[in-house]
């Protein structure tokens, strides 16, 4: 993978941490259709890359993502066909593709850390619901924007957010689109923690990755499965899928070198 083959993405790797910025600053980092290629395209190739352990997504320029761009909504509402039933089975078919990278961020299996500042809207909220973890400056706003658009938000938002907030709270931003400052954001948990500027931010969601990256990067992948299993799954199921997924992966390298880490009191230094 070439960082230098991404138009609308930067993209980075050192110490084991990606550093993925939506790069499109003169249109508020809105997505277009390379953009959603790419990012399905960098996300999935981070699931297979051996030397990426965490990854860091955050925004160029003064905003995070203003979501999909108008251009290519437009587009998508102008199906042209004669047959009205052929054109939404292929408006529907277009949904699903757009779903699919926001899906891989989910299914990458390293950890995904949401860096936000500035606006996080419509289409950037179903992303940051598929990261791990978010972070955000206190000038940082989110927005369910599509209510205001005469649409439903079909991208994830409506799906993965009433698992990680209350659902009241779900309800209230989606049926109002109003704006959620970052203190807000931290108090709701929404994100984890809201930071007074972009530099600040950085460092600290920096600082998490590198404690990431420094762990058995078996056992954080195999931690994510399980966390992504859990939250769709009773908690019966759960159990009995950690003990059949344990029963394949415990014993290692990682594992081992673990112990001796921890015995010789040194940090452990993993394949």
């Amino acid at each position: 993978m070439n960082p230098e083959q991404f138009q609308t993405f930067n993209l980075t790797i050192a110490n084991h941490i990606a550093h993925v910025a939506i790069n499109r600053p003169d249109r508020a980092n809105a997505l277009n259709q390379t953009a959603w290629h790419e990012m399905k395209a960098i996300f999935e190739a981070l699931d297979d890359n051996d030397d990426v352990r965490a990854v860091v997504l955050s925004g160029e320029g003064k905003h995070f993502c203003a979501g999909i761009d108008l251009e290519l909504l437009m587009d998508i509402s102008q199906f042209a066909h004669q047959c009205e039933g052929r054109k939404r089975e292929k408006l529907r078919k277009r949904v699903f593709e757009l779903q699919a990278p926001i899906n891989a961020i989910e299914q990458c299996s390293k950890p995904v850390i949401a860096a936000i500042h500035g606006g996080c809207i419509g289409g950037a909220v179903d992303i940051i619901s598929a990261c791990d973890m978010r972070y955000c400056t206190d000038d940082a706003y989110f927005c369910i924007r599509e209510i205001d658009m005469g649409m439903v938000a079909d991208l994830g938002t409506l799906q993965r957010l009433p698992k990680l907030i209350a659902p009241g709270i779900v309800r209230e931003l989606a049926y109002t689109g109003r704006n959620v400052l970052g203190p807000e954001a931290e108090r709701i948990g929404l994100a984890n923690r809201s930071y007074p500027d972009q530099a600040t931010l950085l460092a600290e969601v920096q600082k998490v990755a590198e404690m990431i990256a420094q762990k058995s990067p078996l056992s954080i992948r195999g931690t994510k499965a399980i966390l992504n299993h859990t939250r769709d799954h009773s908690v019966a199921d759960g159990l009995d899928y950690i003990a059949t997924w344990n029963a394949a992966m415990l014993v290692s390298d990682d594992l081992m070198e673990a112990f001796q880490a921890k015995m010789q009191k040194r940090a452990g230094v993993y394949q």
